[in-house]
């Protein structure tokens, strides 16, 4: 049986901070989203907040990726578990594509065959701040200290 390599596993902690920034940053996009639905009665912006909501789980399948990528080699195998975490990635992809882009084909054409002229774009200005604090957020967690430091 073949141990792991800890210099693989220790290079797996900073991306599964960055995963967790990321989680933490679209569950409050998608609070957010849903928050401004409701006060709107936006079915674009409920969508939005369901994209999220998706994201959100993305995020979390990513860490049992991770978590699966991280076992010891077994026999049944003996090269270990790392190339799990590709298939995870896989799936999130396709739930993207698929859930988050059926989502907007099906908003788009209910909008086409029944247009609706924005009431208050107030509300949507406030997405916008919000998910570009959030996601500013998360891209700070998920920069690398070292990348901080400058030239030398």
């Amino acid at each position: 049986m073949t141990p792991r390599n800890p210099d693989s596993l220790a290079a797996l902690a900073p991306s599964r901070i960055a995963v967790y920034g990321a989680i933490a940053a679209n569950i409050a996009i998608a609070a957010t989203k849903f928050a401004v639905a409701a006060i709107t009665g936006s079915s674009a912006m409920l969508s939005e907040g369901i994209h999220s909501a998706v994201d959100t789980g993305n995020g979390i399948l990513l860490l049992v990726g991770t978590r699966l990528a991280e076992r010891p080699a077994t026999p049944e195998h003996p090269f270990g578990h790392g190339k799990e975490l590709y298939f995870w990635s896989l799936i999130v992809a396709v739930l993207i594509f698929g859930l988050g882009g059926g989502l907007a084909v099906f908003e788009g054409l209910q909008h086409i065959v029944d247009p609706e002229p924005i009431r208050d774009a107030k509300w949507n200005y406030v997405v916008l701040a919000a998910a570009a604090l959030f996601e500013g957020a998360s891209f700070t967690v998920a920069l690398p200290p070292e990348s901080c430091t400058g030239p030398e």
